[in-house]
Parts: C-alpha cells; sequence; structure tokens
C-alpha cells in the first residue's frame, strides 16, 4: 500500500479549497482517504496554509510520501 499526503480539492468551481489529506495512492482524487491533516486556501492573499505538523511528522515517519504541491507547503510552513 503506497501511502501519499496528497490535496483534495473542496469548494467551488473556479474557486478551489483544499484538504490535505493522507490516503491511499490507489484511491480516486476526491475519495476515500485515511486521515485530513489540514487545508489550503490558495485564493486569500497571502494563501492559508493551516498543516497539523505532529500528524504529519508522523505520516512521514511511517514512510508516507507527499506530493510535490504538498511537499512545497509543508516546506513553506516549516514542518520538513
Amino acid at each position: 500500500m503506497a501511502v501519499k499526503i496528497r490535496l483534495r480539492r473542496m469548494g467551488a468551481k473556479k474557486a478551489p479549497f483544499y484538504r490535505v489529506v493522507v490516503a491511499d495512492s490507489r484511491y480516486p482524487r476526491d475519495g476515500r482517504f485515511i486521515e485530513e491533516i489540514g487545508t489550503y486556501n490558495p485564493l486569500t492573499n497571502p494563501a492559508t496554509v493551516e498543516i497539523d505538523a505532529e500528524a504529519a511528522k508522523k505520516w512521514i515517519g511511517n514512510g508516507a510520501q507527499p506530493t510535490d504541491t504538498v511537499k512545497a507547503l509543508l516546506k513553506k510552513s516549516n514542518i520538513i
């Protein structure tokens, strides 16, 4: 089972809002997930990023791979 930390798109058309979730890589993008660890809103100025650092570190320690976008968000919020 390849576990990923990735974005799950929410919100309206043309107004995206994302939840940072831990999910099996085989699940659909907006489908089933294991745990929600944060949110990301690119529409605010500056973009709002709220990620539970403890949960993110725990999952990465357990072998979860963040996607490129999530990795950038984690770096920006000084979690990795």
